[in-house]
Parts: C-alpha cells; sequence; structure tokens
C-alpha cells in the first residue's frame, strides 16, 4: 500500500498483471448499479472493473483525489469477489463494484487522516458502520478520498496531501477549479469516472457542494438516517455521512443498503408540488441562471407544480444556528473522537499539525478557545450562542420548514445547490467570501437536520462547467426526495463526462 503525502510528486502505482485490457469496460457510461449487472451476468469481472478505475486513476494525478490507494488489495479483493460469486451461485446487491471512501470516514486498516497530518498514521482496526453495510452487500473499497482538511471548508484546497503537481482538489471537469468540499475528493473521483459511487460527509454542504461542482447526485440524509460512528467529527448536531453517485439509481441503491427498506421508484411528477424561494435564488452567476431557467421550463413542462413560498426569518435563524453550533461543538467532538478510537493524539498536537491556513486559522482562532466571530474583527464566548442556538435557534428554523411544507402542501423546496460554477483552485479559494457564497443555499437545510438531494442539471454555457439543482425535503422524506430524483434524472439527462 502506499500513501500520497505532500512530499509525493506522482501517484507511484505498480501495474498488477492478469488483467487483460480487452476486459475493461466502458467506465465512462457505466453507473453502479449497471456494473453489478454486469459483473453478475458475465459480461466482463469485478477485477476488470477495477483494473479499468485504476487505470483512470493513474491517468488524472493532477485532480489530487486520492490520499490512500492500495491497488494490490483492491485487486486482490476483486479477485476474491469473482470467486465467492461463482461458488456461491447468486450475486449480493453490490457485488464486485469499487467505491470511494472520504478520508474520514473509517475503513479497517487503511489510514484514516481526515486530511490532516496528525492522523496520517492512525488505522482503525473496524470499518464505520456506513462503510460495513456497503461491504456486505458486496462492495470492494477502491480507495480513501482527498477532502478539505479536518472537513472545515468547501474548496478542497488542502496543502497537505497530494498526488499531482500543484495542492488542492482539482475539478474533474477543469483541474484549473476546484472540486468542492469538504468531500473533494469522492466528487472529483465520481466525476473524473475514476468510480461509480462513493462516500462524503455532510455538515452544511459538504456532500452536495462537491457533487453540484463535479457533476455527480448526491444525498445529505436526515439528520440520524444513517449511524455516525468511525468517522471524524465536526458537529454530533449537523454531521451525516451521505452517498455520492454518477447516477440516482446508484443513491437510491446505497441508501437502501445503508437504511433499509424497499425499492424506491421514480415519481410521477404531474403529482410533485415544490416550493421556491426568493432567498436561494440570489447571486447567481450568468450559466447558473441560464441553467436553472432551462431547468425550471423542463419541470413546469413535465407537470411538476411550482409555488413561490416566502420563508422571512430563514437567514436569521439560520445566522443564529449555523457557526455557534458547529464551532462549538467541534472541541468536545473532536476531543472525544480522538480518545475513543485511540488515534495517538490529541486535540492540540491535531492542532499544532494543520497543514491548511483557513483551518488552522479556524481551529486556533476559534476551534480551541471555544469562540465566534464578533462585531468589528472580535471574538466572543461561543458557549451562550450555542446554548441559545440549541435551546431556541435551531428548533425554530426546523419549525419554519415544517410549517413551509404543510402550508403549501410541498414535496420540497427546489433551488441551485450552489449559485456559482466551481472558482479557481488556488489559496483564494478558501476564503471566507467564497465559503459563505457556496453554503449560500446548502446551509439552511443542513442546520434543520432535513434531507437534500443534488443532482446534476447540465454544463454551464459558458464554462463548460457542471450545474445541479437541490431538493430540500421534510426530516424523514429522503425517499420521497429519492423518488422524485429518479424522475428528474429521467427528464434533464446525463451530463456528458470529462473531456480527456
Amino acid at each position: 500500500m502506499r500513501e500520497f503525502g505532500r512530499f509525493a510528486s506522482a501517484l507511484l502505482i505498480v501495474a498488477a498483471p492478469g488483467v487483460a485490457a480487452a476486459q475493461a469496460p466502458d467506465i465512462d457510461a457505466l453507473g453502479a448499479r449497471e456494473a453489478v449487472r454486469a459483473i453478475c451476468t458475465g459480461r466482463f469481472s469485478s477485477a476488470a472493473l477495477v483494473q479499468a478505475y485504476l487505470d483512470r486513476i493513474r491517468a488524472r494525478p493532477e485532480l489530487n483525489a486520492f490520499i490512500t490507494l492500495d491497488e494490490a488489495q483492491v485487486l486482490r479483493a476483486a479477485r476474491s469477489s469473482d470467486a465467492e460469486r461463482k461458488e456461491r451461485g447468486t450475486c449480493l446487491p453490490l457485488n464486485g463494484v469499487p467505491i470511494v471512501v472520504k478520508d474520514n470516514i473509517h475503513v479497517a486498516g487503511l489510514p484514516s487522516t481526515a486530511g490532516t497530518p496528525a492522523l496520517k498514521d492512525f488505522r482503525p482496526s473496524r470499518d464505520a458502520p456506513v462503510v460495513a453495510r456497503l461491504r456486505a452487500a458486496g462492495a470492494i473499497v477502491l480507495g480513501k478520498t482527498n477532502m478539505h482538511e479536518l472537513a472545515f471548508g468547501i474548496s478542497g484546497y488542502n496543502t497537505a496531501f497530494k498526488t499531482g503537481p500543484e495542492f488542492g482538489v482539482r475539478n474533474a471537469y477543469d483541474a484549473t477549479r476546484m472540486a468542492g468540499g469538504s468531500s473533494s475528493g469522492t466528487g472529483a473521483a465520481i466525476g473524473a469516472r475514476m468510480a461509480p459511487a462513493g462516500l462524503g460527509t455532510d455538515t452544511g454542504g459538504s456532500v452536495r457542494i462537491p457533487c453540484a461542482l463535479n457533476g455527480c447526485v448526491g444525498l445529505r440524509p436526515t439528520a440520524g438516517r444513517y449511524p455516525q460512528a468511525g468517522i471524524a467529527p465536526i458537529s454530533h448536531t449537523r454531521d451525516t455521512a451521505g452517498p455520492m453517485a454518477r447516477a440516482m439509481t446508484d443513491i437510491e441503491l446505497i441508501d437502501r443498503v445503508i437504511a433499509g427498506g424497499a425499492p424506491v421508484r421514480a415519481a410521477d411528477l404531474k403529482k410533485v408540488r415544490l416550493g421556491v424561494v426568493k432567498a436561494f435564488h440570489e447571486n447567481l452567476d450568468d450559466d447558473t441562471k441560464a441553467a436553472l431557467e432551462a431547468a425550471t421550463q423542463k419541470m413546469l413542462a413535465a407537470g411538476i407544480t411550482m409555488v413561490e413560498v416566502e420563508m422571512p426569518t430563514l437567514a436569521e435563524l439560520n445566522r443564529s444556528v449555523g457557526f455557534p453550533v458547529a464551532l462549538y461543538e467541534a472541541y468536545d467532538d473532536m476531543v472525544a473522537y480522538l480518545k475513543r478510537y485511540g488515534t495517538g493524539v490529541d486535540i492540540e498536537q491535531l492542532a499544532a499539525a494543520i497543514a491548511t491556513p483557513d483551518v488552522k486559522g479556524t481551529y486556533q482562532g476559534l476551534v480551541l478557545p471555544r469562540k465566534l466571530p464578533g462585531p468589528n474583527d472580535t471574538v466572543v464566548d461561543a458557549r451562550p450562542a450555542y446554548d441559545a442556538a440549541i435551546a431556541t435557534a435551531r428548533p425554530a428554523l426546523r419549525q419554519l420548514y415544517a410549517d413551509t411544507f404543510a402550508n403549501h402542501k410541498l414535496d420540497a423546496l427546489v433551488f441551485p445547490t450552489v449559485p456559482r460554477v466551481a472558482a479557481a483552485a488556488n489559496p483564494d479559494s478558501s476564503s471566507l467570501a467564497n465559503f459563505v457564497t457556496f453554503i449560500q443555499n446548502t446551509d439552511p437545510g443542513s442546520n434543520a437536520g432535513i434531507p437534500g438531494l443534488t443532482l446534476p442539471i447540465g454544463l454551464g454555457a459558458t464554462s463548460r462547467l457542471p450545474i445541479g439543482i437541490e431538493l430540500d425535503g421534510p426530516v424523514g422524506s429522503d425517499r420521497q426526495l429519492i423518488a422524485i430524483g429518479l424522475a428528474l434524472e429521467r427528464l434533464f439527462g446525463p451530463l456528458p463526462p470529462p473531456a480527456r
């Protein structure tokens, strides 16, 4: 196994013998569900599929998508999967399909760095439950993906780990642009067809933002729907793991494997009622505005009812919840995580080794001293604002969403996932201004604990970069969101793969 850190300048992967190039599937057009069918009907083997993805990874080191990649082990697992399937005579739901896992989610025996140097030698002995359930269904972990350091950002500009010549996880469609964050590597890998699906985590948009920017589908489930054990935290109130994939059918399958339930069928769009809140449609660039208008016309033509609704206290309530909860809980939750899993470091050592300037500033200035930004570049004690958020503001925010859905009989709110296409990949992509802009639409639903689903609607007319649309639904409406997403994906059609 090789770990790829700040001193690595290229992927040093040794090609494995015994897999003929002629067996390689067309991974540009392949999703996880189609891959399972092909493996189970003998069109190609899991080993051939894994080799095809490894070849693609080797061809795109400049994306900095991976931190840890164990080619020999992955190919052994694929060959074992092929042999076990033949012996068993039946197929598992994800039989032999490779997935990628964000590097703050435990995979037994592999480093779990959370994108930060202090944890580069931490190797958990057990899978996180979300990973264990996918592996029990037949999935193979292809590798651990790069991320915004400690999940504290939306750009993926991480200076601790890289495989290409420049820092920062890069966009699958344009390597000069950011991949988004914090599940940056998973988004870039799926967008670049290095894997059909994977796992990320989402605190304020970290599954949905990279999927929107890289052209994949991502689900932030209702808070508490997925188990959170074995995942490096920011906030136990706001954090959740979430699936990311090429296609809605793969999101449906992965969600069912993790959370249970019967298969979900596509919704009848003529029975779908979506709300439009003006605040979610502000600050759009020209490409996003044009793509959203085209998508809206398609939805109306398909029979969807779209209703303008107002949420006048949304911004104020969201401000009262977002930073106070995340920044206050980050200290206690990380202290407990480091101790519980025997990482061998404490929070002071963790903070001292942080490589990325924006994250180091956040930890040193806010997380460790338990502070929040105050007026005129001051800081204030975080505890009073946190207590008020938990006791008053967050319940009020959740009630605002519940009332909005109920009073207008809405299945979901609909809006552009992010207001702009991917920004340039450089240290400025991690600026506070960029952070605030890119979480504009994903943050409120995160703070309310409701589910959110993003799917691509096209490439920007000028930028040729992916643009996503999001559906936020009532608490517990994950399966209904998936049903609507399945129907919308058929309406919008697939994105073309990145040029190679």
